[in-house]
């Protein structure tokens, strides 16, 4: 008997039935391996991932291929569906030496059995599945914005997406296309918002009359209007929602749509290299605006006009008009270093502080007009600052001190403990294990209920229901345990730290640029409260390697895996006594001691 693991991919969740993909991929698994004396006793499938996502990055192909190292993993054999569902381009190439290397076979119905390593046939086929699969995907993308730009420009079809500021989605009537009619599909368009679509127009006719883009956020702001994502938290629940930007009222006045007029193909997806000196990472998803005459238009007017083309031409003038007289301008990036650029945020409004130059030294600020305050209910300074050098000198000695000898092995065992206290995935692991344990309770009461002589056709009904429902569940939680880390050991981290070297050194004689990018790297992420003059710092350092290092490798820059510490240090500015504090979570010990003539108060573990 043949032991094997089935491996198997769905696209796209909205669009495939995962647990019907999964049920005829693993059916033509098993029409391949049984008849040879084999069997399934592992599954490894990803719901919702796209075949050009190398498999390294695929939450349950990534299991996969880690298992194959371990000596005792239940299989010795793998097996997939199909072979574009599995590899794309060139990633059997990148793959398949692994399976080699540990001497587990890759079983695939087009090869009919196991691929033969020496076999020249089986890898041209092979590769040719991958040429196959990249070439689908290209067609289908080519046949989709064919399709997408000729409904927008001939019919002015509404495509979907969140409805500009102004307007809202109306029906449109049912879906030309009959099967999607059939399933209640529907179109749609844009009808004006009545609350909204006034302040689009007041907002081209201040600007029109002179007014700037500040001037017109805040006066939106101080009468009470919402912004955008405050008006739709629906669709805007990741930003704040706090108050009017200036970005926002740029965003309304660059919108062409407010003419009446169908406009797509504004923004296009561009697929960038994580890494130019490793292929094999693959990709990643950015959005990229077009040239103006790459838009698609309609060919007529589709809606109801929010602005008249006229004022929308005087606005786009207007728009580009500060461009040509800046043109002698230096750029408005600086040159200066700002250690702590992107990682301090303000502790009243939580938005990061921007850098400032005064008196010849850097500061962090944040600006917060009047009527944003009053808009929101927030007691909120019209300015905060704090100047860069009284966080430094304590947050290296923080750093420093939780890596010396003294503390090293305190620290190394207060880590290792610490993992995955506060992890927010463990919340979605533990929901997805208690629906299994509910489809699981479920299951044992309708076997009950058949042993008690209950109808065997309506039970029968009962299991196949909840039976399908655990399965979907269990690959829930497959997905969920599969996104949390590997738990480190004492021996591993401290083989980390051990690397660093002397981190009080590095830091005090460090480049400023070369600090900013170690502070980068250790996930460093402070906040200050102006009120209380307090600065908490929170050093996530597995969040660092997940942007330099995708692949987890170790290296001298990156600890990935590691967890979380924090800190919190006090001090007023300009001059007046400051006072440092330093804490470990869930301790509540307190010393004080004098660091540089300045009286300064610690929290510190017990073994301080």
């Amino acid at each position: 008997m043949i032991d094997l693991a089935f491996w198997g991919r769905c696209s796209t969740e909205d669009r495939q039935d995962p647990e019907a993909s999964r049920a005829w991929q693993i059916s033509r698994a098993k029409a391949l391996v049984v008849p040879r004396g084999g069997r399934i006793v592992a599954e490894f499938f990803d719901v919702d991932k796209s075949r050009s996502i190398p498999p390294m990055r695929r939450p349950q192909a990534a299991l996969l291929l880690g298992e194959l190292a371990n000596p005792d993993r239940a299989f010795s054999a793998v097996v997939v569906g199909e072979p574009q569902r599995a590899f794309y381009g060139n990633q059997f190439g990148l793959t398949f030496p692994l399976f080699e290397h540990y001497g587990v076979e890759l079983w695939v119905p087009e090869v009919g059995g196991p691929i033969d390593p020496v076999n020249e046939a089986h890898e041209l086929i092979m590769s040719m599945y991958g040429g196959i699969s990249r070439g689908e995907r290209n067609r289908i993308k080519t046949r989709v914005r064919t399709a997408m730009a000729t409904q927008a420009q001939v019919e002015g079809r509404y495509l979907g997406g969140r409805p500009p500021y102004g307007y809202r989605l109306a029906d449109a009537g049912p879906h030309p296309n009959p099967s999607k009619a059939a399933d209640g599909k529907r179109l749609h368009r844009l009808d004006p918002d009545p609350i909204t679509a006034p302040v689009v127009g007041r907002i081209f006719a201040e600007f029109v009359a002179g007014r700037g883009l500040l001037a017109i956020a805040e006066g939106l702001t101080r009468d009470g209007i919402l912004c955008p994502s405050a008006y739709d938290r629906a669709r805007n629940s990741h930003r704040s929602g706090i108050a009017w930007s200036k970005a926002a009222v740029r965003a309304i006045l660059l919108n062409p749509r407010y003419t009446g007029m169908q406009v797509w193909n504004r923004q296009h997806k561009d697929e960038v290299l994580i890494d130019v000196n490793d292929v094999a990472l693959g990709h990643v998803t950015k959005l990229r605006w077009n040239d103006q005459e790459d838009w698609i238009w309609s060919e007529k007017v589709m809606h109801e006009a929010l602005v008249e083309e006229g004022l929308f031409a005087q606005a786009q003038a207007l728009l580009v008009a500060p461009r040509t007289a800046a043109e002698g301008r230096k750029p408005r990036r600086t040159s200066r270093c700002y250690i702590f650029k992107g990682l301090l945020f303000c502790g009243v409004c939580e938005r990061r502080m921007q850098g400032s130059w005064n008196n010849g030294k850097p500061h962090y600020r944040c600006v917060f007009p009047k009527e944003y305050a009053q808009a929101n209910s927030v007691e909120h300074p019209r300015s905060v600052y704090v100047r860069e050098e009284l966080i430094i000198e304590p947050l290296d000695e923080w750093l420093a001190t939780a890596f010396d000898p003294a503390h090293f092995a305190d620290t190394v065992r207060e880590m290792a403990d610490a993992q995955l206290a506060n992890d927010h995935r463990l919340a979605a692991v533990q929901a997805a294990r208690d629906s299994v344990t509910e489809c699981e309770r479920k299951l044992a009461g309708y076997r009950a209920a058949l042993d008690a002589g209950t109808d065997p056709v309506v039970v029968a009904g009962w299991i196949t229901e909840t039976e399908a429902k655990r399965k979907v569940e269990q690959m829930r939680l497959d997905q969920a345990t599969s996104k949390i880390p590997k738990r480190l050991t004492e021996e591993e981290i401290a083989a980390m730290a051990t690397r660093l070297g002397d981190l009080r050194r590095l830091l005090r004689s460090a480049d400023p640029q070369d600090k900013a990018d170690v502070y980068e790297q250790l996930g460093l992420r402070m906040t200050y409260d102006p009120g209380r003059k307090t600065v908490i710092a929170r050093a996530q350092l597995r969040r660092s390697c997940t942007k330099l290092c995708p692949r987890g490798d170790l290296n001298q820059n990156t600890m990935p895996g590691w967890p979380a510490k924090t800190s919190a240090w006090m001090g007023s500015n300009h001059g007046s006594q400051d006072v440092l504090r330093v804490a470990y979570p869930g301790d509540d010990y307190r010393r004080r001691c004098t660091l540089g003539g300045d009286r300064r108060s610690r929290i510190l573990p017990p073994h301080a």
